[in-house]
Order: C-alpha cells, then sequence, then structure tokens
C-alpha cells in the first residue's frame, strides 16, 4: 500500500454511559457528527460501548454484532478506519478486544495482554498472547489498551518496526499523573507518535474519569491535547518528520532483548 505522507488522527474524548450499548452507539454517533473535514483514523476510548465492565456477560450476542456493524457503517460514512475497544465473546471465552475496522469494512484485533487485576479483570476476561502491528495506508500502528501503558516492554520499537503508538484506555483520575507522564515516556522512548484516548465521567463503580487525552510527538511533544470534558481533538501526523528525527538521533538501533 503507498503510504500517505500525513495521516489525519481524531481521538475522540467521550463519557460512556454505565452498560449501555445502544445508548452509548447513539451518542457516539451524535459526537461524531461534529467532525469536519477529512479523517483517516477515529479512535474511540476503552470498553466504549459499556465502560470497564466486570460483568461482561450482560453483553449480548445481538449487541456485540450491532456494535460491529455500527463501526462498519461509520468507517464507511467517514472514509477512515475507527477503532477502540469492546467486550468480546469468542469460543466460550470474554475479552477486552482492540477492534480496528476500515473504510472497506475490514478488521483486526488486539487483545489486551495485561488485564487490571486491581479491578479483578483478570477473573473475568481472558489476556492476548500477541502483539499485533495494523498496515493502514502504509503506516504501522501499534495498538494497545490501558494497563499496558505500564509495561514498557509491550511497546518496545525494536529497529523501529511500528510509526505509532496507540492506547485506548479508561484511566482514572486518581492516577491521572501516571497516565499523563507514562504516555511521554512511551513516546520519547520509542521514538514514536503516541496517542492515547481516554474516557470522561463517573462510571457505575463511582470512579472518575478525568479525560487528559493527547496527541504527542515522537520526541514526546505534545501536539494535541484534550480537557476534562467531552472533545474529540485531531492532529496530522507527518512521517517525513518522524524519519528525519530518528534518522538524526539513531536510538532504536541500540535496544536490547533480554531474556
Amino acid at each position: 500500500m503507498t503510504k500517505v505522507a500525513e495521516l489525519r488522527v481524531a481521538a475522540v474524548q467521550s463519557n460512556i454511559i454505565w452498560q449501555n450499548v445502544d445508548g452509548n452507539l447513539a451518542h457516539l454517533s451524535n459526537l461524531l457528527s461534529s467532525l469536519s473535514g477529512s479523517t483517516d483514523v477515529i479512535v474511540l476510548p476503552e470498553m466504549f460501548s459499556t465502560g470497564f465492565t466486570m460483568n461482561p456477560s450482560l453483553v449480548t450476542p445481538d449487541e456485540q454484532e450491532i456494535t460491529l456493524l455500527w463501526m462498519k457503517n461509520m468507517a464507511a460514512d467517514f472514509s477512515s478506519a475507527i477503532c477502540g475497544s469492546i467486550v468480546f465473546y469468542e469460543k466460550e471465552k470474554y475479552y477486552n478486544r482492540f477492534i480496528w475496522v476500515d473504510e472497506n469494512g475490514n478488521y483486526t484485533f488486539y487483545d489486551k495482554q495485561h488485564l487490571f487485576s486491581f479491578a479483578s479483570e483478570h477473573l473475568h476476561y481472558t489476556p492476548g498472547n500477541k502483539k499485533i502491528v495494523i498496515h493502514y495506508k502504509g503506516w504501522r500502528i501499534l495498538p494497545q489498551i490501558c494497563y499496558d501503558l505500564r509495561f514498557s516492554e509491550s511497546s518496545m520499537n525494536v529497529l523501529g518496526h511500528y510509526d505509532v503508538l496507540l492506547y485506548v484506555a479508561n484511566f482514572p483520575s486518581a492516577r491521572q499523573y501516571a497516565w499523563d507522564h507514562l504516555l511521554i515516556a512511551r513516546a520519547i522512548e520509542n521514538q514514536s507518535y503516541t496517542i492515547g484516548v481516554n474516557r470522561v465521567g463517573i462510571d457505575g463503580n463511582n470512579h472518575e474519569y478525568g479525560g487528559g487525552s493527547v496527541i504527542l510527538s515522537y520526541d514526546g511533544t505534545p501536539l494535541s491535547t484534550a480537557g476534562k470534558e467531552e472533545q474529540i481533538i485531531t492532529y496530522s501526523l507527518r512521517f517525513d518528520h518522524q524519519m528525519a528525527f530518528r534518522t538524526q538521533f539513531p536510538f532504536l538501533n541500540d535496544i536490547k532483548v533480554f531474556g
């Protein structure tokens, strides 16, 4: 696929209605209606259709299919890729699954590897066992989900094998400082554009979320930031700028993988 020189990203920082698939899809449709101009990638938060629920069985098979169909329709309507994580049931197991759907209806997925044991996520979901790199319009994108952010080995950019590092999350206000600074660290150490998309609002367990979604440069500089309210932030990533930086500072060549 021919690489596009600029990749325009829209990060959707939304409130999430607790365990209400239909309500969240309608709400997101309304939010996205305000998106103007061409967009290549639309990014939604973690578990954007339910919130960070530990009751995955509440999501029916019909709701799962409705969510996938909605994503395909949105991708077609905006002539873009759309992505985010959802509760996903497959072969008698539940996953916190990142779904990527392009404008032609093709999709791929990544299952969250680091389940948040502090909230008993590991008791309700099955962890993924592999990373994926998504190839889209010539760009290479590494998806990660929330708690993955704390584990730098998950995003190690060995020999620069990806161009964009993408996190979708339900990261609570109580740990906002960690969210803000770990994202910057991941951008710097991997010399990669880094996108972090968080939610806002209060969930059914009374956890508050303060947003702070951000698009970071390959040197950790914020390029576009969101506050504590619902908001869509956008930015056009420039491939030539990132490659020039990596050429000037070839630090990725010195990564050592141990174990």
